[in-house]
């Protein structure tokens, strides 16, 4: 049954603790939500804010329907060049959206949208990072004001596949490399194994170290490296392992473990989202990524007999890194929806043209990256 717009009512919530006090409430909206990913989890926004979130910043938009919290949106007031209201979840969040619970479908999005129309009166609200098919898609379709969107970051997905169908799909002669890298892992007696819930926060800080030693002596993520990344990494995905959306599995050789990767995933789709490695992996010919989806799809397959038809699509998340296209990857790109007022459309036009001009950098500094990586300059660097 679908809910009349006049039965919706909207508000603004400023407060922190509010807001940590909304878990509940957010966590059945989000598993109300299809297209919502962990990070739209309550677990991952409000750790997020704790870590990163600026004082008096925070504005949540929230439609309910009878006390019912059936609509939201994560927002922030940034200063910066132009004042703007951005997503939670800054540049560590591969995926941004709002939360629309399906019963209530576009009044739900339209509500959201007057909601965002009190507050643009004075910002600008730039909303990117939006997966296609987001919920976001429908706050835009609403929008009554001047409105652009524009495309955003380039992610690669593969199927939720087992790894010899995911191997299958590649070219007789890059399947056969493949094949023959798997055995080596099995030689080398190189096992995996998830943690239990209670091992999360201890495996999340090897992870990280392990991190750090991959990429020493090159360039890295600096906010990787920073205690508070660690502080929201742990207490955004302990939770979320208890509720079956983070996956975090360790690498043991020798006794020792020598890799650690953690997985979020939602009803629809896994996504990698980061790992760490001992160096020695390299001296015994270790091929990494075939080692982490060799994993990663043993345990959806496995789970996917516990729960099945839960995970269709394996996301290796932002980033065009040549690597990735060694497994034949669709190409799905983020969506930056930019909306404003009367008031505010000065604030839309030079976004718009900042957008235009960053393209057209990025697209020069991509052509020298093609000809300095042909000439056999080092791999991409860590970039979320």
């Amino acid at each position: 049954m679908t809910a009349s717009r006049e039965a919706l009512s909207v508000e603004v919530c400023t407060d922190g603790h509010t807001f940590a006090g909304l878990a509940g409430d957010w966590e059945r909206l989000y598993r109300a939500c299809p297209s919502a990913t962990p990070f739209q989890s309550h677990a991952w926004l409000h750790s997020w804010w704790l870590s990163y979130g600026r004082p008096d910043a925070l504005r949540l938009v929230l439609v309910r329907r009878g006390g019912e919290l059936v609509a939201a949106a994560p927002l922030m007031r940034v200063r910066g060049p132009l004042p703007a209201l951005v997503p939670i979840g800054g540049t560590i969040t591969d995926f941004c959206d709002v939360l629309v619970d399906e019963a209530v479908g576009e009044p739900g999005a339209a509500a959201l949208a007057d909601g965002l129309a009190e507050l643009a009166r004075t910002a600008l609200v730039d909303f990117g990072e939006v997966r296609p098919g987001g919920a976001m898609e429908r706050v835009y379709r609403c929008w009554r004001g001047p409105r652009h969107r524009t495309l955003d970051s380039v992610c690669l997905d593969l199927p939720a596949l087992p790894m010899g169908e995911l191997v299958g799909r590649l070219p007789v002669a890059r399947a056969r490399r493949i094949r023959t890298k798997v055995k080596q892992l099995g030689k080398l007696g190189l096992e995996w194994r998830v943690v239990g819930d209670g091992e999360t926060e201890a495996a999340l800080r090897r992870l990280l170290e392990l991190h750090r030693l991959q990429w020493e002596g090159r360039r890295v993520s600096a906010e990787h490296m920073r205690p508070r990344f660690l502080e929201h990494l742990v207490r955004a995905a302990v939770p979320l392992a208890r509720g079956g959306q983070a996956t975090t599995t360790e690498f043991v050789l020798d006794g020792s473990v020598v890799a650690v990767n953690i997985m979020l995933r939602s009803e629809q789709l896994a996504g990698m989202y980061l790992y760490g490695f001992h160096p020695h992996l390299r001296e015994r010919r270790v091929d990494v990524a075939t080692m982490l989806l060799h994993a990663v799809t043993g345990y959806l397959e496995s789970a996917e007999q516990r729960l099945p038809g839960q995970v269709r699509t394996l996301s290796m998340l932002r980033g065009d890194e040549p690597y990735k296209h060694r497994w034949c990857p669709e190409t799905a790109v983020n969506q930056r929806f930019l909306l404003a007022r009367r008031r505010t459309l000065p604030l839309l036009a030079a976004a718009v043209a900042e957008d235009t001009a960053r393209r057209r950098a990025k697209e020069v500094l991509r052509r020298r990256a093609g000809a300095a990586t042909a000439d056999g300059a080092p791999p991409h660097e860590d970039r979320r």
